[in-house]
């Protein structure tokens, strides 16, 4: 006897018995269809919720409450914080950053010198003056460095003239292809 290889539909399921099998074989256009109702002991194994083990969640840093302050996840709170930098505080920022100091390299210096690092300075300056200091000691942008773009979503279209469309060499076509 050969063994079966199509899946049976009517394997895992309820048939009706009795009166109810005759009324369903008489009324039911198919009747050799399924009825659909699974059988609970053989549908799924072991069935969901007949485990002994009950699940426990695992122990994490947020599950502790001595790390776990409410002060931390009280996010009604949590406030945006400002910052704000002054007009003398970005010119100074800008003066020590455009210089271009160089430090040594550990295995340049000798035994007995010290490396010089390079010192704070506290320029107070006005923002104007400090930009005109920084654009006359050297050139921001030239020709081969250019300042940023602002950046478009789509490319920009340039024309550019494609092979012309087959056409008799003597007629009039004033017809141009673009790219």
């Amino acid at each position: 006897m050969a063994a079966r290889k199509v899946a049976d539909p009517t394997l895992y399921h309820v048939h009706p018995k009795g009166f109810w099998k005759k009324f369903r074989d008489a009324l039911v256009v198919n009747p050799e269809i399924s009825s659909g109702i699974p059988l609970a002991g053989v549908n799924r194994w072991p069935q969901p919720g007949s485990r002994p083990e009950k699940y426990s969640s695992p122990a994490t840093k947020a599950s502790d409450p001595a790390q776990n302050p409410y002060w931390k996840r009280d996010v009604r709170r949590a406030y945006p914080q400002l910052s704000v930098i002054t007009q003398p505080d970005l010119s100074s920022l800008l003066i020590q950053h455009s210089k271009s100091e160089t430090i040594s390299a550990p295995s340049e210096a000798k035994e007995g010198e010290k490396s010089e690092v390079p010192t704070k300075t506290s320029e107070i300056m006005d923002l104007t003056s400090a930009i005109a200091t920084i654009t006359s000691a050297h050139k921001v942008y030239d020709q081969s460095k250019l300042p940023p773009k602002v950046s478009t979503p789509f490319k920009k279209w340039e024309a550019e003239l494609a092979p012309d469309a087959p056409h008799d060499p003597n007629a009039y076509f004033p017809m141009l292809l673009y790219k």
